[in-house]
C-alpha cells in the first residue's frame, strides 16, 4: 500500500453553543491547527428536491493518526479550499492513518 500524499491543508472546526440574546445558537469555530491532508475525491451527484437543485461532492481526506485527530467526530467539519465539508464516517486506515469520508455542497 504506498502511503497518501499529504499536500492538503485542512482546518477542523467544531460547534459551540453561543448566546445570540433571543437564544442559544451553534457557531462554528476553529478546532486545532490546520493540519495536512490527502484528498480524494469519491462522487458527484447532484439532485432535484421540492423544487430546488443541489449538487454535492462525497470526499475522503486522509489525515495523520494523532491523539488530535483520534477526538474527532462526525460533530465536527472540515474546511478545505474555502469549502466546507460535513464528515459522515471516520475509519482507521492502518495503525498510522484516519480516513473521514465527508461530503459538501457544490452549488453554493
Amino acid at each position: 500500500m504506498r502511503a497518501p500524499r499529504f499536500d492538503r491543508r485542512v482546518q477542523i472546526q467544531r460547534a459551540r453553543l453561543a448566546d445570540d440574546g433571543f437564544a442559544s445558537v451553534e457557531v462554528w469555530a476553529d478546532h486545532g491547527a490546520p493540519l495536512w491532508a490527502a484528498r480524494a475525491d469519491l462522487s458527484d451527484g447532484e439532485r432535484w428536491s421540492a423544487g430546488e437543485m443541489a449538487a454535492s461532492v462525497t470526499t475522503r481526506f486522509t489525515l495523520h493518526r494523532t491523539a488530535f485527530a483520534n477526538g474527532l467526530t462526525p460533530k465536527d467539519r472540515l474546511l478545505c479550499e474555502g469549502r466546507s465539508f460535513e464528515i459522515s464516517g471516520i475509519k482507521e486506515s492502518g495503525r498510522r492513518f484516519l480516513e473521514l469520508t465527508c461530503s459538501a455542497r457544490t452549488d453554493r
